[in-house]
């Protein structure tokens, strides 16, 4: 069986997606064979899911797309809601499943989670629940605006009362100016308990490999091998 992170984020759309691809792209070029999951998407615009289709750009295994994502929505919305207007339930242990298969495929899998970490998945689970599931130490993605302190300590404080090792955290700048950024980055790092992997920097058109070089994977890497 494979290994890997579950990265989940302060919010939907903070970079979790970008810093899933860098950590891809980081093991990748250990010679490990590599493998992205997002077990839901919602939100499919020009015929695709941008966010499933940049996990597969990276991975070097290819797997069915039914198994690195399992459930996919066309709306933009709660994962929950999406999936009752589609007359489905998502399950847990299909998500699982689908896991077990790609750790198979690939020596590292990365799990992209949907929006925050307790988005509700169903009617009594949430992603808290799937990142228990799944038992993969937990990768925290700070979208870095106003607020974002009191989301990321949220977070961190349900990560922990939920029992997982939060491996580490990124910084990611999401907008071109934000005031205090670096006293807002020192809060965090005096707060959060787990090792700062870096700032991202406000970038137009991000890379995963040029996201990659901006933060230190070195831990986890090894803490893998």
């Amino acid at each position: 069986m494979g290994q890997g992170y579950f990265v989940t984020g302060t919010d939907t759309a903070v970079g979790k997606t970008l810093v899933a691809c860098a950590l891809l792209r980081a093991f990748a070029r250990t010679g490990k064979s590599v493998v992205g999951m997002k077990p839901v998407a919602a939100g499919r615009e020009g015929g695709r899911w941008a966010d499933v289709e940049a996990l597969a750009n990276v991975s070097t295994v290819q797997a069915r797309a039914r198994i690195a994502n399992p459930y996919a929505f066309d709306p933009a919305i709660a994962p929950h809601i999406a999936a009752e207007l589609a007359g489905i339930e998502i399950d847990l242990e299909t998500i699982a499943s689908a896991h077990e298969e790609l750790s198979r495929l690939a020596d590292i899998v990365v799990v992209e989670g949907v929006g925050g970490f307790l988005v509700p998945l169903n009617a009594t689970q949430t992603g808290a629940d799937l990142a228990a599931r799944l038992g993969l130490p937990i990768v925290l993605v700070v979208g870095m605006r106003l607020g974002c302190l009191n989301h990321a300590l949220l977070t961190r404080r349900q990560i922990e009362a939920s029992g997982f090792r939060c491996a580490g955290w990124v910084a990611n700048c999401i907008f071109p100016d934000m005031p205090h950024l670096d006293g807002n980055v020192r809060a965090l790092e005096q707060r959060l308990d787990c090792p700062l992997l870096g700032v991202v920097p406000f970038l137009r058109e991000p890379t995963a490999a040029g996201v990659a070089g901006l933060l230190s994977f070195d831990a986890l890497i090894e803490s893998a091998a």
